[in-house]
């Protein structure tokens, strides 16, 4: 497939052009050789995987968070410098979706969550922040063990005060701990983030609303995840989703 054709098939997937500004370009961010097969794909274009790329001589790696974000310095220097240097000198193709690979009804983050954590989707706050229901109510407990099962790692939890059982859901992956007081008027038990800030402590509790953080990196892996089976089972691509650990 060609790279081009690569870029309009996903944009067109993901309806990238919906009326949402972001923070960096979405699609081919840097070009490189013109028909692709083999595909890595991963959370961010850091320089380990760029080194997997390299190692198993892949064509494109697509990436949840890729580069030129719009309040950082245009000056390539250092890290920046060998990241792209890397991509250059072997020809890689470089793509990158944010905030579409978020909000995605069919193949997006918090679609990959509600999957992961059997939470029917019933709606959305905002473009980013979904709500649903568990089947049954559970004790919040039990849910914090289910997100340490499915996403590997131990999530934070603050709710001291906020009611045991638990079964409205609101939830947005990566950084929505901002959304947090918009979150509360709609009387969930719970909002499950990516990050956490010092003030959703005192929100949580004066609230009496569970707030969980399950790391930036552990809710929004399940887009680019989703994206490269679709790829492979529909264009027969090869694609190699590569893990880069990262507890924040």
């Amino acid at each position: 497939m060609k790279n081009k054709e690569l870029e309009i098939i996903i944009n067109n997937k993901l309806n990238t052009n919906i009326n949402i500004k972001d923070y960096i370009p979405n699609g081919l961010q840097i070009e490189g050789k013109k028909y692709i097969k083999n595909i890595i794909m991963g959370v961010s274009a850091c320089q380990k995987l760029l080194d997997i790329a390299v190692k198993f001589k892949t064509d494109a790696v697509i990436v949840h968070h890729g580069y030129f974000w719009y309040h950082e310095s245009p000056i390539i220097r250092g890290f920046k410098k060998k990241r792209i240097s890397t991509i250059l000198k072997n020809n890689i193709n470089l793509y990158s979706w944010h905030l579409p690979l978020d909000i995605n009804l069919k193949i997006g983050n918090n679609v990959y969550l509600a999957k992961l954590l059997n939470i029917n989707i019933i709606g959305k706050i905002n473009p980013f922040i979904f709500y649903g229901y568990l089947k049954n109510k559970i004790n919040i407990k039990n849910f914090l063990f289910k997100i340490k099962k499915k996403l590997h790692r131990i999530p934070l939890h603050f709710g001291e005060n906020a009611p045991k059982k638990i079964y409205k859901i609101a939830w947005c992956s990566g950084a929505g701990q901002k959304f947090f007081e918009e979150v509360i008027k709609f009387n969930v038990d719970v909002f499950l983030t990516g990050e956490v800030s010092e003030m959703n402590i005192h929100i949580a509790y004066e609230n009496r609303i569970h707030f969980i953080s399950a790391g930036h990196h552990a809710t929004e892996k399940g887009g680019v995840i989703m994206l490269g089976k679709w790829l492979k089972n529909k264009f027969k691509l090869k694609t190699n989703f590569i893990n880069i650990h990262n507890p924040v």
